[in-house]
């Protein structure tokens, strides 16, 4: 079984005066459980006995405030409990949720099951409707969701839903190299082309930037993310319905996210596209590995061997073919890397289902 998640966006304009008080209220809470954690922590700092409020602790604080809130009771157990997952997540006290109306807030609310009822395109949260774009059917059972707004004020409503992972899935094996020219190499050689969202917008971003429109800023940076996640979605589907394993290089995006390329490693959305890959090899029982690529540019996948006139170092990245003075094989640089990644992944194959970092 997995968990997805439904977005659709809340239709009625007239609706977001009331998520808008529904998120003065989250954040409400959510703040006293951030002063309360600094107290325990000034408490404990000063020497007093003092242990970390728990969930439960949290929610006894807090009772009896639902009504005056204007929050469901559930709403606000589930808020105290995500605020000490995030704590124990992060290993530090969550930061303040900025005031409604801020530059930086953003609303969210949070309901369960209980809380909520779904009747057709329209979810029911305490007595009041809330129209959307059913813009695909649920799927699965509902366990819980949210009311969320995004950087442009737009509401949407969230629902997380436990199906069943019955999809079918192909016989094929796949290696797949990571890049920028290309934002991924197959090792059955196809390319999935970098389609570079921001750089295709970069010129309108900056002339909304230099007049200083900032709603027309968060337009543009909203019609790249867009733009990017259907991209990465349409390319991933398709990789994992063909396929029954999977193999990715480890590449480190974060790492590369500190070096002058970060513009375009950003843009490509690698995190992304791997982490599409895992949930959607796994429900299709496939599998899904991470493989180490040190030294598969270099590696001969056909001999196995480092030669001479393999690409080395920073000064070769521009050498995109070369041969073998082993085996006199010739060798597309990514493709070759692709199937040295493949072949990593077979080395070290898991289980069916099973998820690993190689």
């Amino acid at each position: 079984m997995s968990i997805l998640t439904f977005k659709y966006r809340v239709k009625d304009s007239a609706a977001g005066k009331h998520l808008d008080r529904l998120a003065i209220g989250t954040n409400q809470v959510w703040n006293f459980c951030v002063a309360t954690q600094r107290e325990a922590e000034r408490r404990h700092g000063a020497g007093l006995p003092m242990r970390w409020p728990s969930a439960f602790d949290l929610i006894n604080l807090c009772s009896g405030a639902s009504a005056d809130l204007g929050l469901n009771s559930d709403t606000m157990q589930t808020i105290c409990r995500q605020f000490v997952a995030s704590r124990t997540l992060h290993r530090r006290c969550p930061r303040f949720r900025a005031s409604f109306g801020a530059k930086r807030a953003i609303g969210w609310a949070p309901f369960t099951l209980r809380s909520i009822k779904i009747d057709g395109d329209s979810a029911v949260y305490l007595k009041r409707r809330y129209r959307f774009w059913k813009s695909r059917d649920i799927e699965g059972t509902i366990k819980s969701g949210a009311f969320v707004q995004d950087a442009r004020g737009r509401w949407y409503v969230t629902i997380q839903c436990e199906v069943a992972d019955v999809l079918p899935c192909g016989d094929g094996k796949v290696g797949i190299d990571l890049g920028l020219k290309d934002l991924a190499t197959l090792s059955d050689g196809r390319n999935i082309p970098a389609l570079q969202h921001y750089r295709k917008y970069e010129a309108a971003l900056a002339v909304a930037q230099r007049s200083k429109n900032k709603r027309r800023v968060r337009a543009i940076h909203a019609k790249i993310a867009n733009a990017r996640r259907h991209h990465l979605h349409e390319q991933s589907i398709r990789i994992a319905r063909e396929n029954s394993l999977i193999v990715v290089g480890n590449v480190n995006a974060a790492a590369l996210a500190q070096t002058r390329m970060a513009k375009s490693v950003l843009d490509a959305g690698w995190s992304s596209f791997r982490h599409m890959l895992r949930y959607k090899a796994a429900r299709r029982q496939a599998v899904y590995v991470e493989a180490d690529e040190r030294w598969t540019s270099q590696t001969c996948s056909c001999c196995g061997t480092i030669p001479a006139s393999s690409p080395k170092g920073m000064g070769a990245l521009g050498m995109r073919r070369w041969e073998c003075s082993d085996c006199g094989a010739s060798h597309d640089r990514d493709v070759n890397a692709a199937r040295n990644i493949l072949r990593v992944g077979l080395e070290c194959q898991p289980p069916v289902g099973e998820i690993v970092a190689a």
